[in-house]
């Protein structure tokens, strides 16, 4: 998950620019957005990216309207410490400065092949796991995406305007059918960034806060929300009854100072993830102290002298360092300063126990909410209220474009 490109340039016939290694050409004559060369994802270069911990003072103002942040996790699996420390606890840090929509996007998780009788389940989890993490429903809206029906309608008037080959070099779909097969694939699975995009779009987003693998997703959300603009949007717009001017805002990305890639205990090369088939590789949220302890006990480790940052030849180094530093509070010269001659043994109680003192809070107040469901439950429908109420707006601004016929 997580802008308002359109307040920063005026697009002329035969305007570029560059969406995230994409050059593209916008034609007023067609109407369409046309790709000159594909480069890659190196990053999003058409616009400035917003640090988590230090929104700028035209974001925070009191004399103005708080900018707009939303974002998401799935409901697949335990939320785990990657989960954590890349998104949420950034999304914490996020509610006091910004107007915050979070919630469990649970119409992303049938994408694959699924337990059913668990997903229920597995989204009243992942929502007492929000709130146990901090997220504070007096400052941030949590809802389940499904509760708030506009996502899919949305989802259905973007996809008309997405051309399918801008889906077909979505990387995650590419890697995801090659792994289950062709037999197993659905078409959601080709179709769900232009729901990421529904989720984005709905709320008029200013920032989504967005890892290395969702960039390609959140760039196919701007060219996205530029198309549908410059289609129906404007003066075309103003002809069908409307105000006028740009439908959608363009959300930009909030990227985290930190954190944002925790690494797997099993292969500092690869993602902390709930896919992973070993629970070995990932700390659960809700994970026993003696589990933390023996997953740390075991994780991979080299034989290098001392412990150091930024080494690559030593990604698990890096990778646990790195843990440690976020769950400890402390700075990362502090850090390398008290580890640089620790040994392995020494380094992994230390590591233990920050993870056992972080965790046990959070795990506290997650059995205080699961064991009130009508609490919960308040939270979810007070959020999905809210939501709601500003999706339905951006829902009859854009059927009201396209030409339907007002009810």
């Amino acid at each position: 998950m997580s802008r308002a490109l359109l307040s920063h340039f005026l697009i002329t016939s035969n305007t570029s620019l560059s969406l995230a290694g994409f050059p593209i050409r916008f034609s007023r004559s067609s109407g369409m957005v046309r790709e000159r060369s594909v480069q890659g994802i190196a990053g999003i270069q058409c616009c400035s990216t917003v640090p988590v911990s230090r929104p700028s003072d035209s974001d925070t103002s009191s004399t103005l309207v708080k900018k707009r942040v939303v974002s998401g996790v799935q409901p697949t699996g335990a939320l785990h410490l990657g989960n954590y420390l890349g998104a949420i606890k950034n999304w914490v840090s996020l509610q006091d400065n910004y107007d915050t929509f979070f919630f469990i996007v649970d119409l992303h998780a049938i994408t694959l092949p699924y337990d059913a009788q668990e997903l229920s389940r597995a989204t009243r989890d992942a929502a007492a796991s929000y709130l146990a993490c901090g997220i504070d429903p007096s400052k941030a809206s949590v809802f389940v995406q499904s509760h708030v029906r506009a996502h899919v309608e949305l989802m259905w008037l973007l996809s008309s305007a997405t051309p399918i080959g801008w889906l077909n070099r979505m990387i995650q779909f590419k890697e995801k059918s090659r792994k289950v097969g062709d037999e197993n694939v659905g078409v959601a699975l080709l179709t769900y960034p232009v729901l990421m995009a529904s989720d984005i779009l709905l709320y008029q987003s200013d920032f989504v806060p967005v890892g290395e693998d969702q960039k390609q997703h959140l760039e196919l959300t701007r060219e996205l929300a530029e198309r549908v603009n410059y289609l129906y949007g404007g003066r075309k717009w103003k002809k069908m009854g409307g105000r006028g001017g740009t439908i959608f805002k363009i959300p930009e990305p909030l990227i985290p100072p930190a954190g944002a890639r925790v690494m797997s205990l099993s292969d500092g090369l690869s993602k902390m993830s709930k896919s992973a088939p070993s629970d070995q590789s990932r700390i659960n949220l809700l994970d026993p102290k003696d589990v933390i302890a023996n997953k740390i006990k075991r994780c991979k480790t080299d034989s290098f002298p001392g412990l150091e940052f930024d080494n690559t030849d030593r990604p698990e180094c890096n990778n646990l360092l790195s843990i440690y530093q976020l769950v400890s509070g402390k700075t990362k010269e502090e850090v390398a300063q008290e580890c640089q001659h620790m040994n392995w043994g020494t380094f992994k109680t230390l590591l233990t126990d920050a993870l056992i003192d972080h965790l046990l809070p959070i795990q506290v107040r997650y059995e205080q909410i699961v064991s009130d469901p009508g609490y919960l439950d308040g939270i979810l429908a007070e959020g999905a209220a809210k939501a709601t109420d500003i999706a339905d707006a951006t829902l009859k601004d854009i059927y009201q474009a396209m030409g339907f016929l007002q009810r």
